[in-house]
């Protein structure tokens, strides 16, 4: 209970106890306009959200991360292979556990793939996840249709030509493109956020402004699945457009951060900066921002998602409790029961 109180005081910018975030709001929400995206780790998790939860994820935006599978809960290969590409990961034989793992009702039936839009996007410059882990996150997917004409209709972008670092670009100009300093948000003079949702939403009706909606906190641990401990903070945020407070149906992104972006880190930084919440006012879709923590037992200095195995090993299935947890947020937001 400290914990919480504690946090919460400072996701509010010094709030008093009372002020300790709310449940979500419960929305009207369209299941078919229910997407995830994600930096780095927040990539990784991003396309083991959806890749268990295709049903649910109908599009995933993918910035500087690898395809899905690639650790094999092994923190070495994560190291190695998933992050400086040596070897460069085997999407082939990723793609076929995959099937193989959705044959055993461990993700989703991958046949729900088949009108989902992919969008990967990872820098040219960046020197932490290499390039060529980055064209495998797309060319996963892609191996998924090779393998299943059912998913000709998927649509995989692979968006790996562009020169900055790892870190999400934002439409402003600036000198850290080029680097990876924190909040790990390039002023790049790209606003990868519009690109993002034009990519998994289609183009916009007009060009975005200032947000206008609401950014709240929440109480994270009341969606804890079955009261297990998911390794998140103690609170989230989500932003609001206006549309969807006055109830109109709404769709939602999730927008996941990088290690060492979350807000004990890097305050309200991503929440507020990267650019999602103007382009969300645009397409009527809330955003969720769930919050990792650091922690030593498991090992998770960097608040990192867990793409490796720390929280679990099935940590990347329909039984991983980062993955059960997120799902849960999303009904307490208002999604309905998948059927």
């Amino acid at each position: 209970m400290k914990r919480l109180l504690l946090v919460a005081m400072l996701v509010a910018g010094g709030a008093s106890a009372a002020d300790a975030p709310a449940k979500l709001p419960s929305l009207k929400i369209d299941p078919a306009r229910v997407t995830v995206a994600g930096l780095s780790s927040g990539a990784y998790m991003a396309t083991q959200a959806q890749v268990a939860y295709p049903d649910v994820f109908h599009g995933a935006a993918l910035v500087a991360g690898g395809p899905y599978g690639c650790a094999g809960g092994k923190l070495e290969t994560a190291l190695g292979s998933c992050m400086k590409g040596t070897p460069a990961p085997d999407v082939t034989a990723l793609a076929t556990q995959a099937r193989t793992r959705a044959a055993k009702g461990e993700i989703g039936p991958l046949s729900k793939l088949a009108t989902a839009r992919i969008y990967a996007l990872h820098g040219a410059q960046d020197a932490l996840v290499a390039p060529v882990v980055g064209h495998a996150s797309a060319g996963f997917y892609e191996a998924l249709k090779k393998a299943d004409p059912a998913l000709a209709g998927m649509t995989v972008t692979d968006d790996g030509d562009r020169a900055f670092a790892h870190n999400l670009p934002i439409s402003a100009a600036g000198d850290d493109c080029g680097k990876s300093v924190s909040p790990f948000l390039g002023h790049c003079g790209f606003d990868a956020a519009g690109e993002i949702f034009a990519k998994l939403y289609g183009k916009p009706a007009h060009a975005a402004g200032t947000a206008k909606g609401e950014l709240r906190a929440f109480d994270q641990d009341a969606y804890r699945s079955d009261g297990k401990d998911a390794f998140l903070a103690a609170g989230g945020f989500v932003y609001l457009p206006p549309d969807c407070l006055a109830g109109k149906p709404c769709g939602v992104m999730v927008a996941l951060h990088g290690c060492k972006q979350n807000a004990d880190l890097v305050g309200k930084a991503f929440v507020e900066d990267a650019g999602f919440n103007r382009w969300a006012d645009v397409y009527d879709v809330a955003v969720l921002y769930p919050q990792t923590r650091a922690v030593f037992a498991p090992l998770n200095p960097q608040a990192c998602w867990d793409w490796w195995g720390y929280s679990g090993e099935n940590y990347d299935t329909r039984a991983g409790v980062q993955l059960r947890w997120l799902v849960d947020a999303l009904h307490g937001l208002g999604l309905p029961a998948v059927k």
